[in-house]
């Protein structure tokens, strides 16, 4: 089984790869493949790998096609304003993406950074959701409540490990944006 964490970034992606780092009968890696493959369909996942990248969305099609009856969709998801903030936060960084992954999103003059990160979470969810309509095998995760539903998460998958630890990375804070400078230079 191949597992495919799918989000909008700043989502957390950086606890549940750490979390899964903790599972001994998986490996786990984020952006492993260039973005050219996965683009070019190229998707060299090995078996008993989970992967974590925002960039997978830019291929579902394909990755159903290769993986879909035997692959886990997991969709990780953190509070929709506070996902929209760290993004605005970090704006010269993540425009880039936003452009190739929700090219709905009209990103014009005028238009605030905050706005902008708003419509991309929106975009993306509901891409996520009518992707996780297709295929046999999906869950959401949401941060907020990671540490319980982490467990639901590793009994689907077969995993064995240290699960103890994997919860603990959910008390953890990594790849933190200033967004708290943010907030007060709003």
């Amino acid at each position: 089984m191949r597992v495919f964490v799918l989000g909008t970034g700043r989502c957390g992606s950086g606890t549940f790869l750490k979390a899964c780092r903790h599972i001994d009968n998986y490996t786990a890696g984020a952006e492993s493949l260039p973005n050219g493959e996965i683009l070019a369909n190229r998707l060299d996942y090995p078996e008993a790998h989970i992967e974590v990248d925002r960039r997978l969305l830019a291929n579902l099609d394909g990755l159903k096609s290769a993986f879909g009856s035997d692959s886990l969709f997991v969709h990780l998801r953190r509070e929709s304003a506070d996902v929209a903030e760290s993004i605005a936060s970090d704006w010269h960084a993540q425009e880039p993406v936003m452009r190739t992954l929700a090219p709905d999103v009209d990103i014009s003059a005028g238009t605030s950074p905050l706005d902008l990160a708003r419509r991309y979470v929106d975009s993306v969810r509901t891409a996520i959701e009518a992707f996780q309509a297709t295929v046999p095998y999906s869950m959401t995760i949401d941060l907020e409540r990671a540490k319980s539903q982490f467990a639901e998460f590793w009994y689907r998958i077969g995993a064995e490990g240290d699960h103890a630890a994997a919860i603990d990375e959910f008390d953890r804070r990594y790849d933190a944006v200033r967004s708290d400078a943010w907030r007060s230079a709003r």
